[in-house]
């Protein structure tokens, strides 16, 4: 069995275990994706090349795998140099683990409706690169935007829960906050 496979097996183990009596919960999910997903680059994975070509127009997002019930997916997520996305929810769990380049993760604390509306509240930043493995998002932390910097394109290997290319996602302004939904969508290789 070839080592995606395996890890694709292991995912879904790990993403089964989420129902009955023993649940786990998401930050149990991304911390057990997180040491598949490490060790998945540790072990020299290669991505097929049709997975890593940049787009000179906005940064691509490839199938890698979707589950048969959608309760996961799999992503080459392509940057060029330069590229951000803009400041966005997932709303769901996420893992990224960096194939090539570097990420420029800006995060900001999540609104909650409680919270009145205006700017969002920056919490950081930090550069991902290759080899590095992050949990990008849960339910309760999952506002950001990333950049490629660098002198070449950023690639990462993202694992979420849910079909990520057909989720009903937030798209945030960060000085007003406010909100417009989007769905991404997947790239075709």
């Amino acid at each position: 069995m070839n080592r995606l496979q395996t890890f694709i097996d292991d995912v879904a183990i790990v993403v089964r275990s989420t129902g009955g009596e023993h649940e786990i919960d998401e930050h149990e999910i991304t911390a057990r994706v997180g040491e598949l997903l490490s060790a998945l680059l540790a072990e020299g994975y290669r991505l097929p090349p049709e997975l890593t070509r940049a787009s000179s127009t906005r940064h691509l997002t490839y199938p890698m795998y979707i589950a048969p019930d959608e309760s996961w997916s799999m992503a080459s997520v392509v940057w060029d140099v330069g590229q951000r996305t803009n400041v966005h929810s997932h709303e769901t769990w996420g893992v990224v683990g960096i194939y090539a380049g570097v990420e420029h993760e800006i995060r900001y604390l999540k609104p909650t409706s409680s919270t009145p509306s205006g700017p969002l509240t920056p919490a950081g930043d930090t550069r991902w690169t290759p080899g590095q493995v992050t949990v990008c998002c849960t339910t309760d932390d999952d506002v950001h935007a990333v950049a490629a910097v660098g002198g070449e394109p950023t690639i990462g290997i993202h694992v979420y829960g849910g079909n990520i290319g057909t989720t009903k996602r937030r798209e945030y302004d960060p000085e007003t906050g406010e909100v417009r939904w989007f769905v991404s969508g997947w790239d075709k290789p």
